[in-house]
């Protein structure tokens, strides 16, 4: 990743996503830099997490429950999520890659990232 143009926060939080194995949300990472002792507050996470996601280096999807998770740009992995339980499992490749999907833009419009969100149920909770 390019850190070119990052302030420290940004270096910081793109490192911790980048060192993480899975997504994180914006609390999660807010702790995680406490204990690296990066104290920044709540607020300037989320702000400079915006700031990732418009400059195209962050991911950023929505959970049932309204949370958001990020994960680093290359890491290019989408998922199936229970509503019921809320387990969300990974799909082994991207759909939209793997069929070379050319996305219908708008002359002058700049895709960053994509987001695939499949929600249902799993074979626990499937309603009978």
């Amino acid at each position: 990743a390019m850190a070119k143009g990052l302030s420290d926060r940004q270096r910081q939080i793109l490192r911790i996503l980048e060192a993480s194995s899975k997504e994180l949300s914006g609390q999660e990472l807010h702790r995680l830099g406490c204990e690296l002792g990066q104290s920044m507050g709540l607020a300037t996470v989320y702000r400079n997490l915006r700031v990732l996601q418009q400059q195209g280096r962050v991911r950023c999807r929505h959970l049932p429950s309204g949370e958001l998770l990020y994960s680093p740009l290359e890491r290019d992995v989408h998922h199936l999520t229970c509503l019921e339980c809320g387990v969300s499992q990974p799909l082994s490749r991207c759909p939209v890659e793997q069929q070379e999907l050319q996305l219908p833009t708008p002359e002058g419009f700049q895709p960053l990232f994509h987001t695939l969100e499949v929600f249902g149920y799993c074979a626990k909770c499937k309603p009978e």
